[in-house]
Protein backbone atom coordinates (compact mmCIF):
# COMPACT_ATOMS: atom_id res chain seq x y z
CA UNK A 1 0.00 0.00 0.00
CA UNK A 2 1.32 3.44 -0.98
CA UNK A 3 1.76 5.73 2.03
CA UNK A 4 0.87 9.44 1.86
CA UNK A 5 4.56 10.38 2.16
CA UNK A 6 5.53 8.07 -0.71
CA UNK A 7 2.69 9.41 -2.82
CA UNK A 8 3.73 12.97 -2.00
CA UNK A 9 7.29 12.22 -3.06
CA UNK A 10 6.06 10.69 -6.33
CA UNK A 11 3.90 13.71 -7.11
CA UNK A 12 6.79 16.05 -6.25
CA UNK A 13 9.08 14.40 -8.79
CA UNK A 14 6.35 14.32 -11.45
CA UNK A 15 5.94 18.06 -10.93
CA UNK A 16 9.69 18.56 -11.27
CA UNK A 17 9.65 16.48 -14.46
CA UNK A 18 7.08 18.81 -16.03
CA UNK A 19 8.87 21.90 -14.69
CA UNK A 20 12.01 20.48 -16.32
CA UNK A 21 10.13 20.15 -19.62
CA UNK A 22 8.93 23.75 -19.27
CA UNK A 23 12.51 24.84 -18.62
CA UNK A 24 13.65 23.05 -21.80
CA UNK A 25 11.03 24.82 -23.92
CA UNK A 26 11.68 28.14 -22.20
CA UNK A 27 15.30 28.08 -23.28
CA UNK A 28 14.70 26.62 -26.72
CA UNK A 29 12.34 29.50 -27.45
CA UNK A 30 14.77 32.19 -26.30
CA UNK A 31 17.90 30.54 -27.80
CA UNK A 32 16.48 30.27 -31.33
CA UNK A 33 17.40 33.88 -32.09
CA UNK A 34 21.06 33.35 -31.21
CA UNK A 35 21.37 30.36 -33.55
CA UNK A 36 19.63 32.21 -36.40
CA UNK A 37 21.38 35.52 -35.79
CA UNK A 38 23.49 35.52 -39.02
CA UNK A 39 20.51 34.59 -41.22
CA UNK A 40 18.14 37.08 -39.56
CA UNK A 41 20.74 39.88 -39.61
CA UNK A 42 21.30 39.29 -43.31
CA UNK A 43 17.60 39.05 -44.28
CA UNK A 44 16.57 42.07 -42.19
CA UNK A 45 19.75 44.12 -42.84
CA UNK A 46 20.63 44.47 -39.14
CA UNK A 47 23.96 45.52 -37.62
CA UNK A 48 25.36 43.96 -34.46
CA UNK A 49 24.14 47.00 -32.56
CA UNK A 50 20.64 46.48 -34.01
CA UNK A 51 20.75 42.85 -32.92
CA UNK A 52 21.74 43.92 -29.41
CA UNK A 53 18.62 46.13 -29.28
CA UNK A 54 16.43 43.13 -30.07
CA UNK A 55 18.17 41.12 -27.36
CA UNK A 56 17.69 44.02 -24.99
CA UNK A 57 13.95 44.21 -25.70
CA UNK A 58 13.67 40.66 -24.41
CA UNK A 59 15.87 41.26 -21.38
CA UNK A 60 14.16 44.48 -20.26
CA UNK A 61 10.70 42.91 -20.28
CA UNK A 62 12.08 39.73 -18.75
CA UNK A 63 13.55 41.82 -15.92
CA UNK A 64 10.23 43.49 -15.13
CA UNK A 65 8.23 40.27 -15.29
CA UNK A 66 10.75 38.39 -13.17
CA UNK A 67 9.68 40.59 -10.24
CA UNK A 68 5.98 40.70 -11.13
CA UNK A 69 6.07 36.97 -11.87
CA UNK A 70 7.40 36.34 -8.38
CA UNK A 71 4.50 38.25 -6.89
CA UNK A 72 2.07 36.43 -9.17
CA UNK A 73 3.48 33.04 -8.16
CA UNK A 74 3.23 33.87 -4.47
CA UNK A 75 -0.41 34.95 -4.92
CA UNK A 76 -1.78 32.62 -7.63
CA UNK A 77 0.45 29.65 -6.86
CA UNK A 78 2.93 27.90 -9.11
CA UNK A 79 0.23 25.78 -10.87
CA UNK A 80 -1.72 28.64 -12.46
CA UNK A 81 1.41 30.70 -13.07
CA UNK A 82 2.99 27.85 -15.02
CA UNK A 83 0.00 27.58 -17.39
CA UNK A 84 -0.32 31.33 -17.96
CA UNK A 85 3.36 31.99 -18.62
CA UNK A 86 3.84 28.95 -20.87
CA UNK A 87 0.88 29.83 -23.12
CA UNK A 88 1.94 33.48 -23.40
CA UNK A 89 5.58 32.90 -24.29
CA UNK A 90 4.77 30.09 -26.76
CA UNK A 91 2.45 32.39 -28.72
CA UNK A 92 5.04 35.19 -28.61
CA UNK A 93 7.67 32.86 -30.05
CA UNK A 94 5.37 31.95 -32.94
CA UNK A 95 4.87 35.65 -33.72
CA UNK A 96 8.57 35.90 -34.65
CA UNK A 97 7.67 34.16 -37.91
CA UNK A 98 6.05 37.37 -39.21
CA UNK A 99 8.98 39.67 -38.34
CA UNK A 100 9.57 42.33 -41.01
CA UNK A 101 12.29 44.52 -39.50
CA UNK A 102 13.99 45.74 -36.35
CA UNK A 103 10.83 47.25 -34.82
CA UNK A 104 8.72 44.11 -35.11
CA UNK A 105 11.63 41.93 -33.99
CA UNK A 106 12.03 44.08 -30.85
CA UNK A 107 8.27 43.96 -30.22
CA UNK A 108 8.10 40.17 -30.44
CA UNK A 109 11.24 39.73 -28.33
CA UNK A 110 9.66 41.97 -25.70
CA UNK A 111 6.49 39.85 -25.69
CA UNK A 112 8.62 36.74 -25.32
CA UNK A 113 10.33 38.33 -22.33
CA UNK A 114 6.95 39.07 -20.73
CA UNK A 115 5.91 35.42 -20.98
CA UNK A 116 9.21 33.87 -20.01
CA UNK A 117 9.97 36.29 -17.18
CA UNK A 118 7.32 34.85 -14.88
CA UNK A 119 8.25 31.20 -15.36
CA UNK A 120 11.28 30.66 -13.14
CA UNK A 121 9.87 32.39 -10.05
CA UNK A 122 6.80 30.14 -10.41
CA UNK A 123 8.97 27.07 -10.90
CA UNK A 124 11.15 27.90 -7.89
CA UNK A 125 8.00 28.42 -5.84
CA UNK A 126 6.92 24.93 -6.85
CA UNK A 127 10.32 23.52 -5.87
CA UNK A 128 10.25 25.27 -2.48
CA UNK A 129 6.67 24.08 -1.87
CA UNK A 130 7.26 20.43 -2.64
CA UNK A 131 10.89 19.74 -1.63
CA UNK A 132 12.50 19.96 1.83
CA UNK A 133 15.94 21.64 2.09
CA UNK A 134 17.95 18.41 1.98
CA UNK A 135 16.55 17.53 -1.46
CA UNK A 136 15.92 21.00 -2.82
CA UNK A 137 19.26 21.42 -4.62
CA UNK A 138 18.62 18.17 -6.49
CA UNK A 139 15.26 19.49 -7.66
CA UNK A 140 16.80 22.83 -8.61
CA UNK A 141 19.56 20.97 -10.46
CA UNK A 142 16.98 19.05 -12.51
CA UNK A 143 15.10 22.28 -13.22
CA UNK A 144 18.26 24.06 -14.37
CA UNK A 145 19.29 21.00 -16.31
CA UNK A 146 16.34 21.89 -18.51
CA UNK A 147 18.16 25.09 -19.43
CA UNK A 148 21.15 23.08 -20.61
CA UNK A 149 19.02 20.53 -22.45
CA UNK A 150 17.08 23.33 -24.14
CA UNK A 151 20.19 25.11 -25.29
CA UNK A 152 21.77 21.76 -26.25
CA UNK A 153 18.82 20.80 -28.47
CA UNK A 154 18.40 24.20 -30.09
CA UNK A 155 21.42 24.31 -32.46
CA UNK A 156 20.88 20.94 -34.21
CA UNK A 157 17.08 21.19 -34.21
CA UNK A 158 16.94 24.77 -35.43
CA UNK A 159 19.69 24.17 -38.02
CA UNK A 160 17.71 21.22 -39.39
CA UNK A 161 14.40 23.12 -39.48
CA UNK A 162 16.00 26.19 -41.06
CA UNK A 163 17.84 24.20 -43.73
CA UNK A 164 14.58 22.58 -44.85
CA UNK A 165 11.85 25.13 -44.14
CA UNK A 166 13.57 28.47 -43.45
CA UNK A 167 14.02 30.46 -40.24
CA UNK A 168 10.45 31.73 -40.05
CA UNK A 169 9.06 28.20 -39.92
CA UNK A 170 11.53 27.37 -37.16
CA UNK A 171 9.86 29.95 -34.90
CA UNK A 172 6.39 28.60 -35.71
CA UNK A 173 7.26 24.99 -34.94
CA UNK A 174 9.23 25.67 -31.78
CA UNK A 175 6.68 28.10 -30.37
CA UNK A 176 3.87 25.62 -30.98
CA UNK A 177 5.56 22.93 -28.91
CA UNK A 178 4.78 24.78 -25.69
CA UNK A 179 1.04 24.23 -26.01
CA UNK A 180 1.60 20.46 -25.92
CA UNK A 181 2.81 20.68 -22.31
CA UNK A 182 -0.32 22.27 -20.85
CA UNK A 183 -2.65 19.20 -20.95
CA UNK A 184 -0.33 16.87 -18.94
CA UNK A 185 0.29 19.66 -16.41
CA UNK A 186 -3.43 20.14 -15.82
CA UNK A 187 -4.02 16.38 -15.74
CA UNK A 188 -1.34 15.86 -13.07
CA UNK A 189 -2.85 18.48 -10.78
CA UNK A 190 -6.33 17.04 -11.21
CA UNK A 191 -4.83 13.73 -10.11
CA UNK A 192 -3.15 15.39 -7.11
CA UNK A 193 -6.42 17.05 -6.09
CA UNK A 194 -8.25 13.71 -6.29
CA UNK A 195 -5.67 11.73 -4.31
CA UNK A 196 -7.16 11.16 -0.87
CA UNK A 197 -4.81 11.39 2.09
CA UNK A 198 -1.96 12.90 0.09
CA UNK A 199 -0.27 15.86 1.76
CA UNK A 200 -0.36 19.02 -0.32
CA UNK A 201 2.54 21.21 -1.45
CA UNK A 202 2.84 22.95 1.90
CA UNK A 203 3.89 19.63 3.47
CA UNK A 204 7.49 20.00 2.29
CA UNK A 205 7.84 23.63 3.31
CA UNK A 206 5.97 23.39 6.61
CA UNK A 207 8.82 22.27 8.87
CA UNK A 208 10.99 25.19 7.81
CA UNK A 209 8.13 27.63 8.17
CA UNK A 210 7.07 26.46 11.57
CA UNK A 211 10.64 26.55 12.86
CA UNK A 212 10.72 30.32 12.59
CA UNK A 213 7.42 31.18 14.40
CA UNK A 214 7.41 34.91 13.65
CA UNK A 215 11.19 35.15 13.37
CA UNK A 216 11.06 35.62 9.60
CA UNK A 217 11.53 39.20 8.39
CA UNK A 218 9.33 40.95 5.86
CA UNK A 219 10.42 41.51 2.27
CA UNK A 220 11.39 45.08 3.15
CA UNK A 221 13.54 43.85 6.03
CA UNK A 222 15.28 41.27 3.84
CA UNK A 223 16.07 44.04 1.35
CA UNK A 224 18.12 45.82 4.02
CA UNK A 225 20.46 42.86 4.60
CA UNK A 226 23.97 42.68 3.20
CA UNK A 227 23.71 38.90 2.83
CA UNK A 228 20.81 39.17 0.40
CA UNK A 229 22.42 41.93 -1.66
CA UNK A 230 25.74 40.11 -1.94
CA UNK A 231 24.02 36.93 -3.17
CA UNK A 232 21.84 38.99 -5.52
CA UNK A 233 24.89 40.78 -6.96
CA UNK A 234 26.84 37.55 -7.35
CA UNK A 235 23.97 36.04 -9.31
CA UNK A 236 23.52 39.22 -11.38
CA UNK A 237 27.16 39.23 -12.51
CA UNK A 238 27.09 35.61 -13.61
CA UNK A 239 23.66 35.90 -15.23
CA UNK A 240 24.96 38.70 -17.45
CA UNK A 241 27.81 36.41 -18.55
CA UNK A 242 25.33 33.61 -19.25
CA UNK A 243 23.21 35.89 -21.45
CA UNK A 244 26.32 36.80 -23.40
CA UNK A 245 27.01 33.13 -24.08
CA UNK A 246 23.38 32.42 -24.89
CA UNK A 247 22.80 35.21 -27.39
CA UNK A 248 26.27 35.74 -28.88
CA UNK A 249 28.15 32.44 -28.78
CA UNK A 250 26.41 30.76 -31.77
CA UNK A 251 27.05 33.84 -33.92
CA UNK A 252 30.66 33.97 -32.72
CA UNK A 253 31.39 30.46 -33.92
CA UNK A 254 29.72 31.13 -37.26
CA UNK A 255 31.27 34.53 -37.95
CA UNK A 256 34.62 34.51 -36.12
CA UNK A 257 35.39 30.77 -36.25
CA UNK A 258 33.70 30.20 -39.63
CA UNK A 259 31.41 27.34 -38.61
CA UNK A 260 28.69 26.84 -41.22
CA UNK A 261 25.12 25.88 -40.31
CA UNK A 262 25.96 22.19 -40.66
CA UNK A 263 28.82 22.54 -38.15
CA UNK A 264 26.56 24.50 -35.82
CA UNK A 265 24.13 21.59 -35.80
CA UNK A 266 26.91 19.03 -35.38
CA UNK A 267 29.05 20.76 -32.72
CA UNK A 268 27.32 23.53 -30.78
CA UNK A 269 25.39 21.09 -28.64
CA UNK A 270 28.69 20.21 -26.90
CA UNK A 271 28.96 23.31 -24.64
CA UNK A 272 25.38 22.80 -23.52
CA UNK A 273 26.01 19.14 -22.82
CA UNK A 274 28.81 20.32 -20.53
CA UNK A 275 26.35 22.73 -18.91
CA UNK A 276 23.97 19.81 -18.42
CA UNK A 277 26.63 17.85 -16.56
CA UNK A 278 27.39 20.90 -14.43
CA UNK A 279 23.76 21.45 -13.43
CA UNK A 280 23.25 17.89 -12.25
CA UNK A 281 26.75 17.30 -10.92
CA UNK A 282 26.89 20.51 -8.91
CA UNK A 283 23.45 19.99 -7.36
CA UNK A 284 23.96 16.33 -6.51
CA UNK A 285 27.47 16.94 -5.14
CA UNK A 286 26.42 19.67 -2.70
CA UNK A 287 23.35 17.69 -1.59
CA UNK A 288 25.58 14.66 -1.06
CA UNK A 289 27.89 16.68 1.16
CA UNK A 290 24.94 17.85 3.26
CA UNK A 291 23.76 14.24 3.58
CA UNK A 292 27.22 13.39 4.95
CA UNK A 293 26.82 15.94 7.70
CA UNK A 294 28.40 19.04 6.17
CA UNK A 295 26.73 22.35 6.96
CA UNK A 296 24.71 24.01 4.21
CA UNK A 297 27.22 26.88 4.16
CA UNK A 298 30.26 24.63 3.75
CA UNK A 299 28.63 22.29 1.22
CA UNK A 300 27.31 25.02 -1.08
CA UNK A 301 30.53 27.07 -1.04
CA UNK A 302 32.62 23.96 -1.70
CA UNK A 303 30.88 23.75 -5.07
CA UNK A 304 30.21 27.42 -5.78
CA UNK A 305 33.80 28.65 -5.55
CA UNK A 306 35.52 26.06 -7.80
CA UNK A 307 32.62 26.23 -10.26
CA UNK A 308 32.99 29.99 -10.65
CA UNK A 309 36.77 29.63 -10.90
CA UNK A 310 36.31 27.20 -13.81
CA UNK A 311 34.13 29.76 -15.58
CA UNK A 312 36.97 32.30 -15.65
CA UNK A 313 38.61 30.15 -18.33
CA UNK A 314 36.06 31.59 -20.76
CA UNK A 315 38.19 34.76 -20.93
CA UNK A 316 40.66 32.81 -23.12
CA UNK A 317 38.11 31.92 -25.81
CA UNK A 318 38.87 34.75 -28.21
CA UNK A 319 42.65 34.27 -28.07
CA UNK A 320 43.23 30.58 -28.84
CA UNK A 321 44.10 29.80 -32.48
CA UNK A 322 41.76 26.86 -33.03
CA UNK A 323 37.99 26.99 -33.18
CA UNK A 324 37.85 23.52 -31.65
CA UNK A 325 39.98 24.60 -28.68
CA UNK A 326 37.69 27.62 -28.26
CA UNK A 327 34.73 25.23 -28.27
CA UNK A 328 36.38 23.12 -25.54
CA UNK A 329 37.05 26.20 -23.38
CA UNK A 330 33.47 27.41 -23.72
CA UNK A 331 32.22 23.92 -22.84
CA UNK A 332 34.21 23.95 -19.59
CA UNK A 333 33.03 27.46 -18.79
CA UNK A 334 29.37 26.50 -19.25
CA UNK A 335 29.85 23.34 -17.19
CA UNK A 336 31.13 25.54 -14.39
CA UNK A 337 28.33 28.06 -14.88
CA UNK A 338 25.51 25.58 -14.46
CA UNK A 339 27.19 23.96 -11.46
CA UNK A 340 27.39 27.46 -9.98
CA UNK A 341 23.78 28.21 -10.96
CA UNK A 342 22.22 25.07 -9.49
CA UNK A 343 23.76 26.00 -6.14
CA UNK A 344 23.35 29.80 -6.16
CA UNK A 345 19.67 29.45 -7.10
CA UNK A 346 19.22 27.03 -4.20
CA UNK A 347 21.07 29.38 -1.85
CA UNK A 348 18.51 32.10 -2.63
CA UNK A 349 15.71 29.83 -1.37
CA UNK A 350 17.78 28.98 1.72
CA UNK A 351 18.43 32.54 2.86
CA UNK A 352 14.90 33.90 2.26
CA UNK A 353 11.70 33.41 4.32
CA UNK A 354 9.54 30.58 2.86
CA UNK A 355 6.46 32.77 2.38
CA UNK A 356 8.41 35.23 0.21
CA UNK A 357 10.57 32.77 -1.77
CA UNK A 358 9.11 33.47 -5.22
CA UNK A 359 9.13 37.26 -4.82
CA UNK A 360 12.68 37.49 -3.47
CA UNK A 361 13.93 34.92 -5.96
CA UNK A 362 12.23 36.96 -8.68
CA UNK A 363 14.05 40.09 -7.57
CA UNK A 364 17.42 38.33 -7.86
CA UNK A 365 16.48 37.05 -11.30
CA UNK A 366 15.37 40.51 -12.35
CA UNK A 367 18.70 41.91 -11.20
CA UNK A 368 20.56 39.34 -13.28
CA UNK A 369 18.47 40.04 -16.35
CA UNK A 370 18.81 43.81 -15.85
CA UNK A 371 22.57 43.40 -15.70
CA UNK A 372 22.38 41.42 -18.93
CA UNK A 373 20.23 44.12 -20.52
CA UNK A 374 22.61 46.91 -19.48
CA UNK A 375 25.59 45.07 -20.96
CA UNK A 376 24.01 44.12 -24.30
CA UNK A 377 24.44 47.51 -26.03
CA UNK A 378 28.07 47.58 -24.89
CA UNK A 379 28.58 44.06 -26.26
CA UNK A 380 27.14 45.11 -29.61
CA UNK A 381 29.41 48.16 -29.85
CA UNK A 382 32.48 46.19 -28.75
CA UNK A 383 31.85 43.41 -31.27
CA UNK A 384 31.21 45.96 -34.03
CA UNK A 385 34.50 47.78 -33.34
CA UNK A 386 36.91 45.36 -31.61
CA UNK A 387 35.58 41.87 -32.20
CA UNK A 388 34.48 39.21 -29.73
CA UNK A 389 37.66 38.74 -27.65
CA UNK A 390 37.11 41.64 -25.18
CA UNK A 391 33.54 40.47 -24.57
CA UNK A 392 34.77 36.99 -23.60
CA UNK A 393 37.30 38.57 -21.22
CA UNK A 394 34.54 40.56 -19.53
CA UNK A 395 32.35 37.46 -19.21
CA UNK A 396 35.17 35.47 -17.60
CA UNK A 397 35.97 38.30 -15.19
CA UNK A 398 32.37 38.39 -13.95
CA UNK A 399 32.85 35.08 -12.16
CA UNK A 400 35.91 36.31 -10.27
CA UNK A 401 33.78 39.19 -8.96
CA UNK A 402 31.03 36.73 -8.01
CA UNK A 403 33.43 34.74 -5.81
CA UNK A 404 34.33 37.91 -3.90
CA UNK A 405 30.66 38.75 -3.38
CA UNK A 406 29.84 35.22 -2.24
CA UNK A 407 32.52 35.38 0.44
CA UNK A 408 31.34 38.86 1.49
CA UNK A 409 27.81 37.49 2.04
CA UNK A 410 28.90 35.54 5.11
CA UNK A 411 27.32 32.25 6.15
CA UNK A 412 24.64 30.70 3.98
CA UNK A 413 21.70 30.55 6.39
CA UNK A 414 18.21 31.97 6.58
CA UNK A 415 17.94 35.69 7.21
CA UNK A 416 16.01 36.17 10.43
CA UNK A 417 14.55 39.12 12.27
CA UNK A 418 16.69 40.45 15.07
CA UNK A 419 19.95 38.96 13.81
CA UNK A 420 22.94 40.97 12.62
CA UNK A 421 22.49 43.11 9.47
CA UNK A 422 24.40 40.54 7.40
Amino acid sequence: MTTPVTQHRRFAWLIILLLFAGSVLNYVDRAVLGVLMPQIRRDLSLSYSDYSLAVNAFLVMYTILYVLGGRMADRLGYRRSFTLTLAFWSFACMLHAVTRGLASLCLFRGLLGIGEGGYYPAAMRGVADWFPPENRAKAVGVLLCGISVGTLLTPPFVAWLTAIYGWRSAFLVIGGLGFLLIPPWLALHRRIAGASGTPGPAHAAQPAASASDGDDPSIAEVLTRRKYWCILSARALTDSAWYFYLFWMPGYFQEARHFDLRMVGALLWIPYFGANLGALGGAWASSGLIARGWSVDRARKSLLIPSAALCTLGALTGFVPSGYVALAIVSLALLGHQSWSSNIHTVITEITPPQHVAMLYGITGAAGTLMGALTQPAVGRVVDSLGYAPAFVAAGSAYAGAIVLLLAAGRIERIRRGRSPA
